[in-house]
């Protein structure tokens, strides 16, 4: 005797930066009997948490591992440059990786852009973290380039950020296991896209309407109606000789 089937449920990873607040919200009002549960995540361990099978789908920083994972983009965010409030750059509205060189720049090692040669001079020591190196560039020690959601994320009064024009930019997307798009992440996917509620596109039809429409039958058993031919009904059929109306005679003076 096998016990109760375990209640479906949507767990749903994200990384820091990303805030999936507004697509939770839908998902409970469209699906209140399926909990949505949320798992922060490191950008760098994203993937590794969908493989494993610990989320059913992820909110990630492209790139991902295509052979194994989908995943439709979302956004592409602005990148930024975090300074002290009283540093130089703050005269100015945007900077460019040139106006940064003689800057110390700051690479952690959760960095989320793949620099082929970080721009600016090298850090005395590379940072674990973001966080970690958001605190040095408050000490007034270097820079800090990021996405702009991690430098609102890690917001100080005493920092600021501008936005680098031609920097890497960092892109957004839901991702997860191609050989597990279950409903669910269908749901999910519609949710993300804009889908309304009606809508059933991904989703595969349950059994009981799957078998519903195979024994309906192909006729209902009465003839159909006649077309319309714009033919007075009343008029004989083709090829019947008809006798022409007479008017009434007219009497004689």
């Amino acid at each position: 005797m096998t016990g109760p089937e375990e209640s479906p449920s949507f767990r749903l990873a994200y990384v820091p930066g990303v805030t999936p607040a507004k697509w939770v919200s839908i998902w409970n009002e469209r699906l209140p009997d399926i909990p949505l549960t949320l798992a922060q995540v490191p950008a760098a361990e994203a993937t590794e948490v969908l493989r494993a099978g610990e989320a059913d789908a992820g909110l990630v920083r492209l790139p991902v591992d295509r052979t194994f994972l989908s995943a439709i983009p979302l956004y592409t965010e602005t990148t930024v440059v975090v300074v002290p409030k009283d540093h130089l750059i703050t005269a100015v509205d945007e900077v460019t990786l040139a106006d940064l060189a003689d800057e110390v720049l700051f690479h952690p090692l959760d960095d989320v852009f793949d620099w082929d040669g970080p721009p600016g001079e090298p850090a005395f020591e590379r940072p674990a973290t973001t966080e970690d190196a958001i605190e040095l560039v408050a000490a007034n020690v270097g820079l800090l380039i990021v996405p702009q959601s991690l430098a609102r994320l890690h917001h100080r009064r005493d920092l600021t950020y501008r936005p680098v024009t031609d920097a890497p930019r960092s892109s957004v997307a839901l991702s997860w296991p191609e050989e597990a798009t279950t409903d669910l992440v269908e749901d999910f996917i519609g949710i993300v896209r804009g889908r309304t509620v009606n809508s059933t596109r991904g989703r595969t039809k349950p059994p009981a309407e799957q078998q519903k429409r195979r024994s309906e039958p192909t006729g209902t058993g009465r003839k159909p109606a006649p077309k319309a031919t714009g033919r007075n009904p009343r008029a004989r059929t083709a090829g019947t000789k008809q006798t022409p109306k007479r008017g009434k005679p007219r009497r004689r003076s």
